[in-house]
């Protein structure tokens, strides 16, 4: 049995907490293995036993991001009934967290962006988490029985990777703000029949 620490944390938690904070911060190739052990108190050997490669920590690190992102978007999401209304809820959500002073964009574009080998693990649970949201915004889009939901929740999905750049380029103070009344909008064209 591995051992925790004072407040009940195991090792691979402390691992990927001390992953999570460099690699949102400084990148993926910037955070060499012996930065991480040295910050998060643990043996090289520990960190390989729980993580035998640099790749598999990236991977469970996007794995445990792309856990906590749904639950903070199904937990706004939930907050309203109508899923048109639910949409709207879901980009008010990006502004807020877009102009968060801890918003340091999206991790998985990062992945994407530092591991552009299709195969790479990384550039795969990136890919997953995207995918997935893009079938979650769909799934609304057709609930709402909006007009061509497919392509809705495309161009909703480029909306939310906009803000999300935003806030990386620009620091809190940046114009992801506004990401809600551009969705609105989109929803309003969809929601009206299309003109001939």
């Amino acid at each position: 049995m591995e051992a925790a620490d004072s407040r009940g944390r195991s090792a691979r938690e402390r691992i990927l907490d001390t992953a999570s904070a460099r690699f949102a911060r400084d990148g993926y190739h910037a955070v060499g293995i012996d930065t991480i052990v040295a910050e998060s108190g643990v043996a090289k050997m520990t960190l390989y036993r729980h993580f035998p490669s640099k790749d598999d920590l990236i991977a469970a690190y996007l794995e445990r991001s792309n856990a906590e992102f749904w639950v903070w978007l199904e937990a706004e999401l939930a907050a309203v009934a109508e899923p048109r209304e639910k949409l709207i809820a879901a980009f008010e959500a990006v502004a807020r967290q877009a102009t968060s002073p801890r918003c340091l964009g999206c991790t998985f574009q990062a992945a994407a962006a530092e591991f552009p080998e299709l195969a790479h693990p990384g550039h795969q649970v990136a890919l997953a988490h995207k995918r997935r949201v893009l079938e979650r915004l769909g799934t609304l889009a057709r609930a709402a029985h909006l007009r061509d939901p497919e392509e809705l929740a495309a161009q909703l999905l480029l909306l939310m990777d906009g803000a999300w750049v935003a806030a990386r380029m620009f620091g809190p103070d940046n114009h992801a703000g506004t990401v809600h009344a551009a969705a609105q909008a989109l929803i309003a064209a969809h929601a009206s029949p299309r003109t001939t």
